[in-house]
């Protein structure tokens, strides 16, 4: 069946899907870390929207956490500890519930305890059962592209260089191009019977890096955003943002050295723009609910061995072409500033050149050639050591993750895609941090009229780059677990499952 059939299907079945009644209910906890020692700028929480129309049972829960599992506060073992309690004393079934990374990035540790983190989280749950209304739903999409950047920039020598504030950019002249950005803002909006607003789930690509100022604990700006759809909609609405396919997104003054680390207006253009979209939104008696998850193996990657050694071998090309050369910092600032000041007379002012001219002296005209010498071999070592400083801790991190993938003693990693059908809205989730292409191919390929991508979500496996971004070299290749082959095992798979939704 084609898409469009498909989207007319859908669009008839939303008319007989009013049998039955859907209800839902949300609540939050603070999760943050309790540590006297540590700042806060602003609370991290785990919301939980469950929604029943008396067949089917689902979970969403988003939390302000960097990943769920493997790195910083939350452990591997958090997911399946969750969903067997959220089973075993809730009845809500274990592959019913998606768990979604914000992947805010901290400073410092900024979550409570494991044993915390969980009961918290089954609180939340908990509590948005027994608050449980009768509601309408809705689905839309925003668009907002004002701060959000592909941050591996395109070289025209073919490769990828990832802005990160552990390396420096490329020169300008190096750069080609832009990767993808997926402006697209998923919405699901859930009102209570009477009109009311009950919840808003808003799912957005992006990667909240920039924090506040001075670094302390803080849910981003998708906190921010939150806090804003909550403030304009009242009633006790709450918003819930799903991280998507931002595994190579950034804000686009990352490295906006001239100014404070705040994060708070992006949040106020996203939650703007998440609230124009929310009001052209109608909510219908549509009561579908419906989740298919499968489980299946990625390759692990086995080219890091030879990617290192292409690493050191360009750093050792790189270590031969630095020259000897005449100036240490001290001397060469001033004068780089004096020959880029005026290029044409830097020495002195041009009556001087003139009357050198007139005499038929060459001394200055030297001078500018020597001091333009040693001036460029200066700029050459810099350019040498900054990619150096790069390839280092690029060597570095394939280390580490060649010894991780080879103490698992496995060929493959277990990775669960699940679909979950909430009318017409429909989510599929990756662990990985999917970029931006990967996500834009599933949700074009998809059948349904509204697919949002929830990466980041029940587990975490690092990058999840398209195959063909491997060979240029960029940071999430760099930081992967997984060989190239994974993109079209989870692409097929996701097709699978959007299938049966």
């Amino acid at each position: 069946m084609g898409r469009q059939q498909t989207i007319a299907r859908e669009a008839a079945a939303d008319q007989d899907a009013t049998a039955g009644t859907l209800r839902a209910g949300v609540a939050k906890s603070d999760i943050t870390i309790s540590d006297q020692s540590v700042p806060v700028h602003d609370p991290l929480y785990a919301k939980a929207l469950v929604l029943d129309n008396g067949e089917t049972q689902v979970a969403i829960i988003a939390i302000d956490v960097v990943a769920i599992g493997m790195i910083f506060d939350v452990g591997d073992e958090f997911l399946p500890e969750l969903r067997a309690r959220v089973e075993g004393e809730l009845g809500i079934p274990g592959d019913n519930v998606l768990v979604n990374a914000s992947h805010t990035h901290p400073p410092r540790r900024m979550l409570c305890e494991h044993a915390e983190q969980v009961e918290r989280t089954l609180d939340a749950v908990r509590r948005a059962m027994a608050s449980m209304v009768e509601v309408r739903i809705g689905v839309g999409v925003g668009h907002e592209d004002r701060f959000v950047i592909n941050r591996t920039l395109r070289l025209k020598d073919g490769k990828g260089w990832t802005i990160r504030q552990a390396n420096p950019c490329p020169p300008d002249e190096e750069v080609a191009g832009l990767g993808p950005v997926d402006p697209e803002i998923g919405i699901l909006r859930v009102d209570r019977a009477d009109g009311r607003p009950l919840a808003v789930v808003y799912n957005y690509a992006c990667h909240p890096l920039i924090g506040m100022p001075g670094g302390p604990v803080t849910a981003n700006f998708p906190g921010f955003a939150s806090e804003l759809i909550e403030d304009c909609l009242g009633e006790g609405a709450m918003a819930l943002f799903l991280q998507g396919a931002g595994g190579d997104m950034t804000e686009v003054l990352y490295k906006a050295f001239w100014q404070p680390r705040d994060s708070r207006p992006m949040g106020m253009m996203l939650g703007q723009s998440t609230i124009k979209a929310l009001a052209g939104i109608e909510t219908g008696d549509d009561t579908r609910l419906q989740v298919v998850s499968k489980r299946i193996r990625l390759p692990r990657r086995t080219d890091i061995p030879e990617r290192i050694a292409e690493l050191e071998a360009e750093r050792e090309s790189l270590l031969n072409s630095m020259a000897g050369m005449a100036l240490n910092f001290r001397s060469f600032l001033p004068l780089y500033l004096q020959y880029s000041l005026n290029p044409q007379w830097p020495a002195d002012y041009s009556y001087r050149y003139m009357q050198a001219e007139a005499r038929g002296s060459n001394e200055i005209t030297a001078l500018d050639e020597l001091n333009r010498k040693n001036i460029e071999k200066y700029l050459h070592n810099i350019r040498a050591m900054e990619r150096i400083a790069r390839i280092q801790a690029n060597i570095s991190t394939l280390r580490g993750h060649k010894a991780f993938n080879d103490a698992s003693g496995e060929a493959t990693i277990e990775a669960e895609v699940q679909g979950m059908r909430i009318g017409e809205c429909v989510l599929i989730t990756s662990p990985a941090e999917v970029l931006t292409q990967v996500g834009l191919n599933v949700k074009s390929a998809s059948p349904h009229r509204y697919t949002f991508m929830a990466a980041f979500s029940n587990g975490y496996m690092h990058y999840g780059p398209p195959a063909d971004e491997y060979p240029m070299g960029g940071y999430e290749v760099t930081e992967c677990l997984l060989a190239p082959e994974w993109q079209a095992i989870y692409e097929q798979t996701a097709a699978e499952v959007l299938a049966q939704l």
